[in-house]
């Protein structure tokens, strides 16, 4: 520091050289609350000494919340100190998602964390009594809290003991978990699937006790003829313009929802300059929806073998597979697969990173996903640029659902007229229907595309359950409306349901009986939109709690709902506040008698 600039700064000149000295050390730090030691030595057990990246936020939150059973203050500080970010980074993707706790240095973590499932199934089953009652029965060491739906639908009510599910729940049975500490993963129910043997699909199983081994190892999976076409893609021995064209004569459609043609994504995609990416989104949290589950937890190789057939054709360079928080269970089992597949690899293998979800419902829009990945805040992107062009770090980027890509082998080998070959009234393809509600065998359901609700339920589900009659559907779950029991014989298919304000989106059906009543239904979506907003966009966040609002008047202001419909659709970011007032909209239309006044 020159004399004429001491002079001319009269409070650098009562600063000492070493006060300055320590400012400027400081200025290597981040601003805000220090880490101190003890837990930033408690962080670095959990997670390492580093480097780490920054897209792995989340991966590192979990750590933490696993182990203490929440974020405490100063982990996240200690945390955001190690990744160099600031407190305040840390501390919005923390409070973002669902299943991260943030709590207090002087606060107490919870013992146990139950969570009940208060979606349309389980609510249809009395998951509010179990709400009700447990917090006495559990006492107040343990949490109870209600949860979105947690994708077991089929086997409601559930609750939700730490990680592990306790299917058709009552009072006794959780509190039985709780004591225990522990709940075994129960085994997939898989109550119609596509065996490989056979040329049509066939019904395997009729509960859960019949299911035993419930996943097929890496070594049957092998001895089947099991990743053979896998190697003759990767190794040159498959065109892959052959396997582009199977693909497209297919018709195979998208099977998260959205529905667009699977071999135009792919060609659409390779066509992008390298590096390019693949995310595949297994974050099925559309209520009524378990299909991606009952099949994961039965064949993982077979989705694994579609994405390395994938990966090949699109000259993808790695793989990220994101998973829901609420699947623990099949976790496991795909950390297994993978970790078998990459111990005896029978070809060269992308890099594949397996990431979890924390917990909310927005994930399982494709831009949303691509941020938490990225580990940020699951905020849908504005569109264009479209994912296929700049997605995941910037990169093109091939997204993908979990049944989208199980299909993939099958119809290679078997060719695209196999696939198309199923079909009724005059629709084509397979559809793997997750059904549950009044229906005496709720479960998944493999069946022809075109297929109507009165089929489905006649001729796969037993018919209805024991004293109820059809009175409505829900086709495409929380999102997809609400039909009534006249329009049974409507197919069940893309481009279907639409004339109807309806469509199939994940093909999660949700069966109501004469006692039930659809407005109780589409209120369930609204607070579930509510409740699942990532609240970017206004006419989203604000609307579906207004809309929650006003549905709970015995009589509908109708003119008020349509025009808050209008605004939601016309002018939300992404697919969810679009979607959320098909339920109130179907009402509107279809069961008018339930919320309108005497006349």
């Amino acid at each position: 520091m020159t004399a004429l600039h001491t002079l001319s700064n009269p409070v650098a000149a009562t600063i000492s050289p070493d006060a300055l000295r320590a400012t400027a050390r400081r200025r290597g730090q981040l601003k805000g609350r220090q880490p101190d030691d003890a837990a930033r030595e408690q962080v670095r057990a959990l997670i390492g000494p580093g480097p780490h990246r920054r897209d792995r936020l989340i991966e590192l939150l979990h750590l933490l919340n696993d182990a203490h059973r929440g974020l405490h203050e100063a982990h996240l500080v200690a945390l955001a100190a190690e990744l160099r970010l600031s407190m305040a980074e840390v501390f919005e993707v923390a409070s973002f998602y669902h299943h991260f706790q943030i709590l207090g240095d002087g606060d107490r973590a919870p013992d146990i964390t139950v969570r009940v499932c208060d979606g349309l199934s389980c609510a249809m089953a009395g998951a509010q009594a179990l709400l009700d009652k447990l917090p006495a029965i559990l006492g107040r060491e343990v949490r109870v809290i209600p949860a979105p739906c947690v994708g077991r639908c089929e086997q409601a009510p559930v609750a939700v003991v730490g990680q592990a599910p306790v299917l058709r729940a009552d009072t006794a049975t959780v509190q039985s978990a709780c004591a225990e500490g522990t709940v075994q993963h129960p085994a997939a129910r898989v109550d119609a699937v596509f065996d490989p043997a056979a040329s049509a699909p066939c019904a395997i199983t009729r509960s859960l006790e019949d299911v035993s081994p419930a996943t097929v190892g890496y070594p049957a999976y092998r001895a089947r003829g099991g990743y053979a076409l896998a190697a003759a893609v990767v190794n040159g021995e498959e065109d892959t313009e052959a396997v582009l064209k199977a693909m497209k004569d297919s018709g195979l459609r998208g099977l998260g929802g959205a529905g667009f043609p699977a071999g135009r994504k792919w060609r659409i995609v390779r066509d992008q300059p390298a590096p390019r990416l693949m995310a595949v989104n297994i974050d099925e949290g559309e209520p009524g929806t378990f299909k991606d589950r009952t099949y994961l937890e039965r064949d993982a190789h077979r989705f694994l073998e579609g994405l390395l057939i994938a990966a090949q054709v699109v000259g993808i360079a790695s793989v990220y597979v994101y998973l829901r928080d609420e699947y623990h269970g099949a976790r496991a089992i795909l950390q297994q697969a993978l970790a078998e597949l990459v111990a005896d690899p029978p070809c060269p293998l992308p890099a594949i990173e397996l990431r979890r979800g924390a917990g909310a419902y927005i994930c399982g829009e494709e831009s949303a996903m691509i941020e938490s990945i990225e580990g940020k805040r699951g905020e849908p992107r504005l569109r264009p640029p479209y994912i296929a062009q700049v997605g995941l770090f910037g990169r093109p980027t091939l997204e993908h659902n979990f049944e989208t890509l199980y299909w993939v082998r099958d119809i290679v080998q078997r060719g695209p007229a196999w696939f198309s070959g199923f079909g009724r009234h005059g629709r084509k393809g397979l559809r793997s229907f997750s059904v549950s509600g009044r229906v005496r065998e709720p479960g998944v359901k493999l069946v022809p595309a075109g297929i109507t609700l009165r089929e489905l339920v006649n001729e796969y589900c037993g018919g209805m359950a024991e004293g109820h009659t059809l009175y409505g559907y829900l086709p495409g779950g929380a999102s997809g409306g609400i039909l009534p029991a006249r329009m049974a014989d409507v197919p069940l298919d893309f481009d279907t349901l639409q004339p109807h304000g309806s469509f199939i989106g994940s093909a999660a059906v949700v069966v109501l009986g004469q006692h039930d009543r659809a407005r109780d239904a589409a209120l369930n979506a609204m607070r579930f939109f509510e409740h699942e907003s990532c609240g970017q966009c206004t006419p989203c966040r604000v609307g579906t709690g207004k809309a929650a609002t006003l549905m709970e008047a015995d009589v509908w202001d109708a003119g008020t709902l349509d025009d808050l419909a209008t605004v939601m659709i016309d002018a939300s970011i992404c697919g969810l506040g679009q979607a959320a007032p098909n339920p109130m909209r179907s009402v509107m239309k279809y069961f008018a008698h339930e919320v309108e006044g005497a006349k």
